[in-house]
């Protein structure tokens, strides 16, 4: 589903990335379900970031044009009236598009943001990102192989970052490329191998 997307995998590397000035976007989408071709995004988050910190920051409500389920409105906060009067994605993702040109994106469990983001860009008639991508799961395991326990929520309490406004999209990228930027620190003697 997604050809054009490539997933940067060599971790010793980021260091090195982060300091010959990349730019980076952490973002996260808040969905009206786990599957990418049945559900739609409701708001998308992002951060804007490099070595010398966050630049500029992107967020949005999204009409699905359907119902959130119950359920997803329970985790997320977002109500079907919140979003009555939002943009549909069609017209959200040409902007969100020129927010991470130029960047290498983050997301926590990349491949269900991406396969979303590359699913409404395919309904929309829109080309798929060619962004590199980061997963911030996989650099954690990497990073951490004995913790055991990889969710975002639980990385964030053991790393001091706080949470904010857990399964808010622009929150969550925030703490997302926190989880990044700490995997960095904390692996910088194994990157100078």
């Amino acid at each position: 589903m997604q050809p054009q997307t490539r997933f940067f995998k060599d971790y010793r590397k980021l260091a090195n990335l982060l300091n010959s000035g990349a730019v980076f976007t952490a973002f996260d989408t808040e969905t009206t379900g786990l599957n990418c071709e049945q559900n739609r995004v409701i708001e998308i988050g992002a951060v804007k970031f490099s070595r010398e910190g966050i630049s500029s920051i992107y967020n949005i409500l999204v009409n699905p044009q359907c119902i959130i389920p119950p359920e997803i409105e329970k985790i997320t906060h977002i109500s079907n009236e919140m979003v009555a009067d939002k943009p549909y994605i069609g017209s959200v993702l040409p902007e969100f598009l020129d927010f991470i040109q130029g960047t290498i994106l983050i997301a926590h469990n990349a491949h269900f943001d991406v396969n979303f983001i590359t699913a409404e860009l395919e309904h929309s008639g829109l080309p798929p990102i060619k962004n590199m991508v980061i997963d911030t799961l996989s650099l954690s395991r990497w990073a951490y192989p004995s913790l055991g326990k990889y969710n975002q929520q639980f990385l964030a309490g053991i790393m001091g970052i706080e949470v904010k406004n857990a399964h808010r999209a622009c929150d969550d990228a925030r703490v997302c490329g926190n989880i990044f930027l700490r995997c960095i620190k904390d692996t910088a003697s194994v990157q100078k191998l």
